[in-house]
């Protein structure tokens, strides 16, 4: 079995984990230790920062798949060549915080230049969360159009939670599980649902029709290898519980 086939079958299958380092994050040690975390602790992917040193090392460290996240679509080229399987174009959150956002027209202008550079592999698109629910759903439409192979919504950075413990996470991952719901609805391929997501709204995702989910800060904000074996593990067990209950 191939390593992307794994990964289909995670997303038939509606159990995909894919673990984000940070599309920033070029720190080797940093980015090791979550490579590490994914891997012991049943991750199905990894999504790393597209560098090709990055890729390297991630791949001496895991045979699980390893997607490079970026918006320029040429870095993609030696990440590719360094063994990259798949490549994403998204994890805007860093450039939120810098004040940039992504309007629908430069993501498919994004989409339509990485797959004239690279027809063949594997593409997960990310809808920027700050458009509205119409446009987001119109946007991935055209991006699978495009060619893209997934789907993949946000929206924590935006959520503002009023309340603590369960409530809480609920709100905060409110706004990619409402993308997540309408978008898996219009389009054939899967959708990833990423950002502000925990293992008490794991299942929530899968129930609003997402194939996976994709985690980042909750994972590579700990300072504990430890720890982020266990947060892994805990979101690989509420996914499994979260399809369960779909099929009920």
């Amino acid at each position: 079995m191939t390593i992307l086939s794994t990964l289909q079958r995670a997303l038939d299958n509606r159990t995909a984990l894919k673990v984000i380092s940070g599309l920033m994050n070029f720190d080797a040690d940093r980015v090791a230790a979550v490579v590490k975390a994914a891997d012991l602790g049943g991750a199905t992917f990894v999504d790393i920062a597209a560098d090709p040193q990055l890729v390297k090392l991630a791949r001496q460290l895991t045979q699980l798949p390893i997607c490079v996240s970026a918006v320029e679509p040429e870095r993609f080229l030696a990440c590719v060549a360094a063994g990259a399987d798949l490549i994403e174009i998204g994890n805007y959150d860093a450039f939120y915080e810098q004040g940039r956002q992504f309007d629908a027209a430069e993501v498919l202008a994004l989409t339509q230049q990485t797959r004239s550079l690279l027809p063949d592999i594997t593409l997960s698109v990310t809808v920027p969360h700050t458009l509205d629910l119409h446009q987001q759903v119109l946007l991935a439409e055209q991006l699978v159009q495009a060619g893209a192979d997934l789907i993949q919504t946000e929206g924590g950075t935006s959520s503002q939670p009023t309340h603590p413990g369960t409530l809480g996470l609920i709100e905060k991952a409110a706004p990619t599980l409402a993308a997540a719901y309408e978008i898996s609805r219009a389009v054939e391929v899967p959708v990833l649902c990423a950002s502000g997501l925990s293992s008490v709204t794991a299942p929530l995702a899968i129930a609003a029709g997402a194939a996976g989910i994709g985690v980042g800060s909750a994972i590579n904000q700990l300072n504990s290898d430890i720890a982020m074996i266990a947060v892994v593990r805990g979101l690989v067990e509420a996914l499994t519980r979260g399809t369960v209950q779909a099929k009920h």
